[in-house]
């Protein structure tokens, strides 16, 4: 039986989600379908710009996605503190950018008088779209179903277009964040689409290598913000450039698929987390086979669970083998 989405995500343990999302029915998110020789690539676009709609919406923000040829990857991070931040009327108008709302929050955005009930009923309202826009569940929705629809309407067919329900993990730590994201930017060198991470099109790596040339930082995304202990900004605690060779050379010893060794130049960040070369590589080539729950330390595994109430510790083998090594 599925867990409820309730039992899998915790802001007090983690901010930090992986989420996979896949057709069915053969159908193609993009790609060309060898069968019939059509090409749906158009429609990597149509996934891109939506996420990074999205991103800046909710309060979630997109730390890295890959668009693949029947399933998508993100790695998202919740910002609690950004939502109720929020006034009702820039919750009423984030809200409408995706939805209708309802009567009353369409007259709090056009300005319109209130009656006293209806600002009771404004209150609850607000509420309950502020709560929305920080749930991954509704980030997701608001992804997949428009693309659902538009996809069938082009294919002239009904039913499910994607799988009922979303992946999700929790990543419990910066070194699982690390891998996660690194996997994720991966994925089209794995699968042979793509020589380097900056031809790999419609992915958050080619997106920040692309502004990086530029000397700019990529909109849309989470900033890399550099180590945590010196600054504790909002964004990803790693230096950019330190990821972005990282990425780059694991990347050339999967595509060449034989032995290799990460530069001393490219090792600061798996340095800093006690994560050794070997356990990197296997991480990064494996990581949605190795682990199918929460991903972190056993130390932050067990906090994760005590706060769900869960009695079992999902993937602690793994946890422990690939993570606790050092």
């Amino acid at each position: 039986m599925p867990i409820p989405r309730k039992a899998i995500v915790s802001i007090e343990d983690t901010p930090y989600y992986h989420c996979i999302s896949r057709c069915v029915r053969r159908a193609y998110l993009c790609g060309e379908d060898s069968y019939t020789g059509q090409s749906y690539e158009h429609r990597r676009e149509w996934v891109e710009e939506r996420i990074l709609e999205l991103g800046q919406v909710f309060a979630i923000d997109i730390c890295a996605y890959v668009v693949m040829s029947n399933h998508l990857h993100l790695v998202l991070c919740v910002d609690i503190y950004e939502a109720n931040s929020w006034s009702e009327l820039e919750v009423a108008e984030r809200w409408h950018q995706l939805f209708n709302g309802t009567d009353i929050t369409q007259k709090l955005t056009n300005g319109s008088s209130l009656e006293p009930h209806e600002t009771v009923l404004l209150s609850k309202t607000i509420a309950e779209y502020r709560s929305r826009l920080s749930d991954i569940s509704w980030l997701m929705r608001a992804l997949n179903e428009p693309i659902a629809r538009k996809a069938n309407r082009e294919d002239k067919c009904s039913g499910r277009f994607w799988e009922g329900r979303f992946k999700s993990q929790a990543l419990l730590d910066e070194a699982a964040l690390l891998a996660c994201m690194a996997y994720v930017d991966l994925n089209p060198i794995r699968a042979k689409m793509a020589e380097t991470p900056e031809s790999s099109d419609f992915t958050s790596i080619q997106r920040r290598i692309k502004a990086g040339l530029k000397g700019e930082l990529p909109a849309k995304l989470l900033d890399f913000v550099g180590d945590e202990r010196l600054d504790m900004s909002k964004g990803l605690h790693f230096h950019l450039d330190d990821y972005l060779q990282l990425v780059d050379e694991t990347g050339r010893i999967i595509r060449n698929d034989k032995r290799g060794a990460i530069s001393e130049s490219a090792m600061p960040i798996l340095n800093r987390l006690n994560i050794p070369q070997e356990n990197w590589l296997k991480l990064t080539t494996e990581f949605t086979r190795l682990f199918k729950g929460p991903v972190g330390s056993l130390q932050e595994l067990d906090a994760y669970c005590v706060h769900l109430d869960r009695k079992r510790r999902q993937g602690a083998g793994n946890c422990h083998r690939w993570l606790d090594s050092a």
